[in-house]
């Protein structure tokens, strides 16, 4: 008869032996934690890695952190505090004698998503390559290094191309510029007085020229992808239109005698950007000082690009509707955070590099 394991936590409570995921482990009925034999956590783990009968538990492991608190229930010898994984700051306690390992129960699910936690930190993490650093300087439009999305960004690529073919419906035709404008741009004296009401959404689709429709659709494309997958086609394309058209509001109040109309994508984009900046602060865009790109945080990244809105809007800088950027960025702040709970629990792998536990290193 085999020898009884208590709980390294609880002590004195047995553990029983139950099945997971394919594999006999040992629970602990109190607290809920698993203990791992040696290959048993490296064979549970190749079975939620879609059958990969390559993961190995201990190769994952991050940085040693010491002796733990806890003693293997197998040879009673100090277990050992590691990170999960290198750059996911998730504590597990292993035995480096006989290689078994101890999980909490609230830190099961984050072991069984560590395939595809590593896999998202190897994106996040890349590190910058000549090629990028070529494009940005010629472009300078940042490159993205995030997530991998799950969902074929289908509403995005047809709002890209929504946009391009509307533009050239009218582009190099100087008559029908001004009548395109005249009936679907966003003329805040109109809107004031409650006229072409319809324009608060139709001029999301009008741009002034190819640098303005380039700049506003490589964004979209940028973090389109990621918004998109995390909230689903529908709740994607709803959000951005309401970012849009309040961020058209947004822009009236901030002139409401003005009679230059108004026209672009970027309120409705500038949404997304405040999405973004709440649900993939992980994420890293690089920026271009001079000839020096640096990978920065999204927060860091976004706290740049408001700032330019604010000085240009408090210099008098003309050209740029900076009400639209900054009433469309807080329009996508309050949305994320109301969103967050429904976004992070239909998308676990956010949820985990979210976890203020599991914090990861750039």
């Amino acid at each position: 008869m085999m020898d009884q394991k208590y709980c390294p936590k609880c002590v004195r409570t047995p553990l029983d032996a139950t099945d997971y995921h394919g594999e006999e482990v040992d629970v602990c009925r109190h607290c809920g934690g698993l203990w791992f034999e040696k290959n048993e956590l490296s064979d549970m783990l190749s079975t939620v890695d879609n059958g990969n009968d390559e993961v190995n538990f201990e190769e994952q492991l991050g940085e040693c952190l010491g002796a733990s608190d806890l003693n293997c229930p197998d040879c009673a010898e100090s277990l050992q505090r590691f990170h999960l994984l290198k750059d996911f700051e998730l504590e597990v306690d292993v035995c480096q004698s006989c290689s078994g390992g101890w999980i909490d129960h609230e830190e099961i699910e984050q072991v069984e998503q560590s395939p595809r936690i590593r896999q998202a930190l190897s994106n996040i993490n890349g590190g910058t390559s000549w090629k990028t650093w070529v494009f940005q300087f010629l472009s300078q439009m940042p490159v993205e290094y995030n997530i991998k999305p799950h969902l074929k960004p289908i509403v995005t690529w047809s709002l890209i191309a929504m946009n391009v073919v509307i533009f050239l419906m009218y582009f190099g035709n100087e008559s029908a510029t001004i009548e395109i404008l005249s009936q679907f741009a966003n003329t805040p004296a109109h809107i004031a007085q409650g006229e072409q009401l319809w324009t608060l959404l139709t001029s999301t689709f009008l741009h002034g020229g190819i640098i303005h429709l380039l700049g506003n659709m490589y964004f979209l494309y940028l973090i389109g992808d990621n918004i998109e997958d995390a909230l689903g086609h529908f709740k994607f394309l709803v959000l951005y239109l309401v970012c849009g058209v309040l961020a058209s509001v947004i822009s009236v109040l901030f002139g409401p005698d003005r009679v230059i109309p108004s026209v672009g994508a970027s309120g409705a984009i500038a949404g997304l950007f405040g999405l973004y900046i709440i649900w993939f602060r992980h994420a890293s865009l690089t920026f271009m000082f001079i000839v020096f790109q640096k990978k920065l945080s999204p927060v860091w990244y976004f706290a740049i690009w408001l700032g330019l809105n604010f000085w240009g809007m408090f210099t008098g800088a003309e050209g740029v509707d900076y009400g639209a950027h900054i009433g469309g960025f807080i329009v996508g702040i309050l949305i994320a955070l109301a969103l967050k709970p429904y976004v992070l629990k239909r998308n676990p792998i956010l949820g985990m590099l979210t976890d203020p536990a599991a914090q990861i290193s750039r």
